[in-house]
C-alpha cells in the first residue's frame, strides 16, 4: 500500500541529493535533502518502534511547524501507527482532552512550554513516553520518568535499526488501505473536538487527485515548486501543502520561523504554490494598503494609481475566468513595470504560479485584488471528513464566489430539501475516533457525506456556498439569512478583522465588530488620534464612525432585510486560549455571543444607533 512513507523512501532512492526540507537555524537556512529526510523519519520509525509502538497505536505531536514534525509523522506512518497533531496554542485543557480521548502513547513536544501542558494533565494512562526536542529549560525541571530528549530518541532509534534493521521495512510492507494514518482533531466550534479518522486509503486517494493528477496545480506540482509551511500541520490543508505535496511531488518545503515572521520569511523563500486561509490574504492585503498610505506623496500617489488599475485588471479578470483580454493584459505589462513587479517582490508573491484560499469563505474583493497583482488565486474546497477533496477552481474556468468543480472522480449533490452539500468518493473519512453515533450521524449507508455546508451551483457547473447550516439566521418576519456572506463583505475592509452577524429570531440584523489593530491604529495616526490600548482605540467615536462608513457601503450591496441596522465594536481581540476562536482562529459563535451578550442586547434594546 503506497503510503507518505514509501513516498518519501522512493524519493530517497531516486533523488537521494535533492532538497526536500528547508528549516532556519540561527538565521540560516539549513537544507535536508530527501536522503536525510529518510533517514531521520526512518530513525523516528525505529525509535518508536523501540518504545513499543504497534500498530493501530497514536503518537501524538504538539509542536509549531518544523522538520521534527515531518520526520514524526513519516515515521509513525512507517510502523503502521497513527499521527495525532495537537495546535501549538491549545491551552491545557484541551491538550488534556485530546491525549485523553486519542489514548495517544508517545508524545512529541516541541519545548518546555509544550512539555508544561502534557505534565500538568494528571489522568493520561495510556501515555509512556513524552519526547521533548528543545531542551531548554526542561533538563533540570522535572523528575518525569516518561521524559525523552530527542536526540537521545534518535540514538535508541539508530540502536533498535542496528539490532532489527529490516523492522521498519517489515513493517511498512505490512501496511493496508484501511490502516488509520492519522487522526485529526475538528475545530471544535460547535463542541468537543472530534477525531477524524483518515485512512491510507483516504490520503493514497488525496495525493493522487490533489497532486499526481493535478486537481490543484496545472501544471502539478514537482520538485521544482517550493512551499511555505506556516499554518498549524495538524490542519488537513497545511498538512496537504507540506506534508503531502513533499511525498506526493517532490516539493522543497520551507518552514516559516514562526506565524509573526511569515511576511519575511515569504520575501525570502519566494514560493511559487502558496495557500492560505481567508484571514492571511485579508492581513497581506490590508498591509499593501498601509504600505500606500505610508509612503511618500509620490510614491503614494503612483502606489495608488496602479492598486486603482490592479481593482479594474481584477474585474476583467474575474469576469473571464482568470484569463485576460488584450487590454488587461497590456495594463498588467506596464503596470508590472511601474508597481506589481516591486510591489509582488517585496510581499515574496514574484514566483507564485499557484495560490489558493480555502478553510472557510472568502470575499470576492479579496480575491479580485489579488487577481488584479498578477497573483493566480483559486478558491477551494474541502473539509477533513473527506481529505479535503471536493472542489476547486481550475486555472482558466475561476469563478469569483464560487469553490470551483467538483474534482475528477468526487460526486457532489445538493440536497433538494435542505440544499446540504453532499459529497462521496474514496477519500471519505472511516468515521469519528470513538463516536459511531456521530459518523452515522454524517455518513449514509450509500456513502453519501453530509458536510453540513448549504450551497448552490452556478451555471451548472461550480459549487458556491452560502454558508454553514447551523450557522443560518432566520429574523423574526421569517426571513433566512446567510450571515457568512456579510460577514466577509464587512471583512474584505482593511479595518475589519472580525465580524459576527446576529439576529436568529430578531427584528433585523446587528453585528459584533472586530476592528484590525495594524490598519485602525496607523489610520489613528494619520489622524493625529492618541490611544493606548486596543479597548482605548476601539471606543473612540472617531474610530466606530470610520466603521459606520464600512458598514454603509457594504448595506447598499444586500436587501433591506439582510442590512446591518446596528452594530458594536468588541473591546479586546478574540483569543484561542479564551474560547472565542478555535485554534485555525474560527469565531466559535455561541461562545462569543454569550462573551459579549450584554453588547448583543444592547443592540436591541433601542439605544441602538
Amino acid at each position: 500500500m503506497a503510503t507518505i512513507a514509501t513516498r518519501v523512501r522512493d524519493r530517497a532512492v531516486a533523488s537521494p541529493d535533492l532538497i526536500a526540507l528547508r528549516e532556519k537555524d540561527l538565521g540560516i537556512w539549513q537544507q535536508v535533502s530527501w536522503q536525510g529526510y529518510w533517514d531521520t523519519a526512518e530513525l523516528v520509525g525505529h525509535g518508536l518502534l523501540a518504545l513499543g509502538i504497534e500498530p493501530g497505536d497514536r503518537v501524538a505531536i504538539h509542536s509549531e511547524n518544523r522538520r521534527e514534525w515531518l520526520y514524526t509523522d513519516v515515521g509513525t506512518v512507517a510502523v503502521r501507527a497513527a499521527t495525532v497533531g495537537l495546535y501549538p496554542t491549545n491551552p491545557v485543557a484541551e491538550v488534556g482532552h485530546l491525549l485523553r480521548h486519542s489514548g495517544a502513547k508517545v508524545l512529541i513536544a516541541e519545548d518546555q512550554e509544550q512539555v508544561d501542558k502534557a505534565v500538568a494533565v494528571d489522568d493520561l494512562p495510556d501515555l509512556t513516553h513524552i519526547v521533548y526536542v528543545e531542551p531548554r529549560g526542561i533538563r533540570n525541571r522535572y523528575d518525569d520518568p516518561r521524559l525523552l530528549a530527542w536526540p537521545d530518541f534518535l540514538a535508541l532509534g539508530e540502536k533498535h535499526r542496528q539490532a532489527h534493521p529490516q523492522a521498519v521495512t517489515q513493517r511498512m510492507d505490512e501496511s493496508r488501505a484501511d490502516d488509520v494514518v492519522t487522526l485529526i482533531y475538528t475545530s471544535g466550534t460547535t463542541g468537543p473536538p472530534k477525531g477524524v479518522m483518515l485512512t491510507a486509503a483516504n490520503v493514497d486517494f488525496a495525493i493522487q487527485e490533489l497532486i499526481e493528477r493535478g486537481g490543484f496545480t496545472a501544471p502539478p506540482p514537482s520538485p521544482r515548486d517550493s512551499v511555505l509551511s506556516y499554518l498549524p500541520l495538524c490542519h488537513v490543508a497545511e498538512r496537504i501543502f507540506s506534508g503531502w505535496f513533499g511525498a506526493g511531488a517532490g516539493v522543497c518545503v520551507h518552514f516559516a520561523e514562526s506565524i509573526e515572521t511569515v511576511a519575511t520569511n515569504l520575501h525570502e523563500v519566494q514560493p511559487t504554490v502558496l495557500f492560505g486561509v481567508p484571514r492571511i490574504w485579508e492581513k497581506i492585503a490590508a498591509g499593501v494598503q498601509i504600505r500606500v498610505e505610508s509612503a511618500d506623496p509620490v510614491k503614494r500617489a503612483i502606489g495608488g494609481f496602479w492598486l486603482r488599475r490592479a481593482d479594474w485588471i481584477g474585474d476583467v479578470l474575474a469576469a473571464n475566468g482568470g484569463r485576460h483580454t488584450a487590454a488587461s493584459r497590456a495594463v498588467y505589462a506596464v503596470g508590472w513595470l511601474f508597481c506589481y513587479r516591486a510591489l509582488k517582490d517585496r510581499l515574496g508573491l514574484r514566483k507564485v504560479r499557484y495560490a489558493a484560499s480555502g478553510a472557510a469563505p472568502i470575499a470576492p474583493e479579496v480575491l479580485r485584488f489579488f487577481m488584479g497583482l498578477g497573483l493566480p488565486m483559486h478558491e477551494v474546497y474541502g473539509m477533513t471528513e473527506n481529505t479535503a477533496v471536493a472542489t476547486a477552481n481550475r486555472p482558466g474556468r475561476v469563478k469569483v464566489g464560487t469553490v470551483g468543480e467538483p474534482h475528477d472522480g468526487v460526486e457532489v449533490r445538493i440536497d433538494e430539501s435542505t440544499g446540504e452539500i453532499l459529497t462521496r468518493h474514496p477519500g471519505t473519512f472511516a468515521g469519528y475516533w470513538h463516536d459511531p453515533d456521530a459518523t452515522a450521524g454524517v455518513i449514509e449507508p450509500d456513502g453519501w457525506l453530509h458536510t453540513g455546508d448549504v450551497g448552490e451551483w452556478v451555471d451548472g457547473t461550480h459549487l458556491r456556498i452560502t454558508d454553514r447550516m447551523k450557522d443560518i439566521i432566520i429574523t423574526a418576519g421569517g426571513k433566512n439569512v446567510a450571515p457568512s456572506e456579510i460577514e466577509n463583505a464587512l471583512k474584505a475592509s482593511p479595518y475589519i478583522k472580525e465580524a459576527l452577524v446576529v439576529g436568529d429570531r430578531r427584528r433585523f440584523l446587528a453585528a459584533l465588530i472586530g476592528i484590525e489593530p495594524d490598519t485602525v491604529g496607523h489610520w489613528a495616526q494619520l489622524h493625529r488620534l492618541p490611544y493606548s490600548t486596543y479597548g482605548d482605540l476601539s471606543a473612540k467615536p472617531e474610530v466606530i464612525a470610520l466603521v459606520q462608513t464600512v458598514v454603509d457601503e457594504v448595506n447598499v450591496r444586500f436587501a433591506t432585510v439582510e442590512q446591518v441596522r446596528s452594530f458594536r465594536l468588541l473591546p479586546k481581540l478574540l483569543d484561542h486560549e479564551d474560547g472565542e476562536l478555535t485554534a485555525t482562529q474560527k469565531l466559535k459563535r455561541s461562545a462569543v455571543t454569550n462573551s459579549f451578550a450584554d453588547l448583543v442586547e444592547s443592540m436591541y434594546a433601542g439605544d441602538a444607533r
